[in-house]
Parts: structure tokens; C-alpha cells; sequence
């Protein structure tokens, strides 16, 4: 019970990111919100490494290139592009896009790493990509061949694939999870300090943006890691994983208590890409094989 709480409560706050960083976007540049977001989490997340998983740092840094990789995918790339995104489209019409990131992992899987896909992934490919369409169009198919996508939903289908991409990548790292984090935290911190202190970056003159930044860099930098890290001691990765469909879901309904508006199509679209997710990832129940009856010399061993 207390793991699924844990993963609940990590949903919630990754679905904070798109609703507060929105909000943050409007303000500050896509490049200054990552530098400051990790520039605040690095060292908690490396203090909260060393105290719950005391890694052996050296063994760590001989997977340098290959975190710093992870870095630029996962903890920077996909981060840039969804503040990007957010400056141009809406943060329930962002994770609705997102939600077809399980799909686009499973053909990725399949394109990199030769994982047989079948026909359910394909049939849930399919409905997934329908469904994102059906939201970057709002409902006018037709006009996918005629007009100019919203530039942040574009942006968003990138940051899906950036996503999966890292995933990929990221799979049988030999590091712990919270001290990968860490690791590629400080790298993006570092690597990106010349471009935002170039660009003239400083603390939010405004207090509301400045408690947006801080509250980025609190809940779904550390708290949500941390919490799905310690859910996953108990719960498989693979079930795990459905829960992160309740970030699409926490944040629609945080935006809409806010007074944003959800459109039919994207309602629509939604479920379908939900559809989509679910036929492609879950796996069909095996029936149950009869058990063979014991004798008595064998049974109860």
C-alpha cells in the first residue's frame, strides 16, 4: 500500500512539472529554467544518493560517457523540449502527447534493439499515433495535410522520443537509480552554466516565478525520483510503469480545476491513445495450467 502511495504521489508531482513549468515558461527561457531546476536539485539528489544508496563513486564515474549520454537525452534534451513545447501549447494538450510515450518505447525496442513487436504493439501503435493526431489537429484530421501543426505539439512528439530514446539507453545501467540521477543532474548543470550565464540568466525578479523554480526543483526532480526509487523495492518495473499514465491524468485535471479548457477532440484523443498504450504494453493473462496431482511420497516437499 505504501509503494503504490509513494507512486501516486510521484505522478502527481511529475505532473506538477508541466502545469508549473507552463506557468514558469512565460517568464524564463527553456535553457534558464533546466540550468536553475537542476542547479538547485544537484546536490540534495547527491547528498540523498550517498545516504540511501552509498554508491561506490569511483565505479560510478567509469560510466561517465555513457551518463553523460543519458544527460543530454533524458535529464536536458527532454526537459528543453518540453519547456519549449510549453511556451506554445497547453500543458493537458503536452501530456496527452505524452501518453503515447510507452508506444513510441515499444517501437523504438523494436527498431534499435530487434524486440519483437507483434501485432498488438502494432495495433496499439496505430491507435496511439491516431490519437495524437486527433489532439494536434483538435479533431480536423483533414487538415494534418493542409495546415502548420501547433509548433509545441510537434515539439512534444520530439520530447517523446527523446524520452524513449534515453530509456533505451538507459537500460542495465550498472549505477543506482537515485545516483544516475544525481550524475546526470550535475552534468546538465554544468554543461549548460555557459549558455544560460551567457544569456544573462538571474533569480526570478518575480516571487511567483520564483517559487515555480523552486518547487520544480523540489518535487519533480527530487521528491518524485526518490519516491518511485523507494516504490520500486516492492513493485516490478513493469507495473510500475502503468502509473505513469496518471501524469496525463493528474495533470488534466489540475489544469482544468485551474480554468483551462478540454476540448472534445482531445478527450477523444486521449482515451485512444490510452487504448493504444494499453494494448501495446499489457500483456494478455496466460491460462492457468492445471497442476499435476501429487502422490504421497512427493507430496508436501
Amino acid at each position: 500500500m505504501k509503494s503504490t502511495i509513494a507512486l501516486v504521489l510521484a505522478t502527481l508531482m511529475w505532473a506538477g512539472n508541466y502545469i508549473v513549468g507552463g506557468i514558469a515558461v512565460q517568464t524564463l527561457s527553456p535553457v534558464e529554467l533546466t540550468w536553475l531546476r537542476w542547479l538547485l536539485a544537484c546536490i540534495p539528489l547527491l547528498i540523498l544518493a550517498q545516504v540511501v544508496e552509498r554508491p561506490n563513486w569511483a565505479l560510478v564515474l567509469r560510466h561517465w560517457p555513457r551518463l553523460l549520454l543519458l544527460a543530454a537525452l533524458g535529464v536536458g534534451g527532454y526537459n528543453l523540449l518540453l519547456y519549449t513545447a510549453l511556451q506554445y501549447t497547453t500543458p493537458q494538450s503536452a501530456s496527452l502527447i505524452n501518453a503515447a510515450n510507452p508506444a513510441v518505447m515499444v517501437v523504438l525496442a523494436a527498431m534499435l534493439l530487434r524486440e519483437r513487436i507483434g501485432w498488438r504493439g502494432i495495433v496499439g501503435l496505430a491507435l496511439g499515433l491516431v490519437g495524437v493526431v486527433l489532439i494536434v489537429t483538435d479533431g480536423a484530421l483533414a487538415s494534418i495535410l493542409t495546415r502548420t501543426p501547433n509548433a509545441g505539439d510537434v515539439l512534444m512528439i520530439g520530447a517523446i522520443v527523446v524520452w524513449s530514446l534515453y530509456t533505451i539507453v538507459g537500460r542495465g545501467l550498472p549505477v543506482p537509480p537515485i545516483t544516475a540521477t544525481a550524475v546526470q543532474g550535475t552534468f546538465v548543470a554544468v554543461l549548460l552554466a555557459p549558455v544560460a550565464l551567457a544569456s544573462g540568466v538571474s533569480w526570478p525578479a518575480h516571487a511567483a516565478i520564483g517559487w515555480a523554480v523552486i518547487f520544480i526543483a523540489i518535487f519533480p526532480s527530487i521528491g518524485s525520483y526518490v519516491l518511485w526509487n523507494a516504490a520500486l523495492k516492492s513493485i516490478p518495473p513493469g507495473r510500475a510503469g502503468l502509473f505513469l499514465n496518471l501524469i496525463t491524468v493528474f495533470t488534466v485535471i489540475i489544469a482544468v480545476v485551474l480554468g483551462a479548457q478540454l476540448t472534445a477532440p482531445q478527450l477523444v484523443g486521449g482515451v485512444i491513445v490510452f487504448a493504444g498504450v494499453a494494448l501495446s504494453t499489457l500483456r494478455p493473462a496466460r491460462p492457468l495450467t492445471p497442476q499435476p496431482v501429487l502422490d504421497k511420497a512427493t507430496r508436501g516437499r
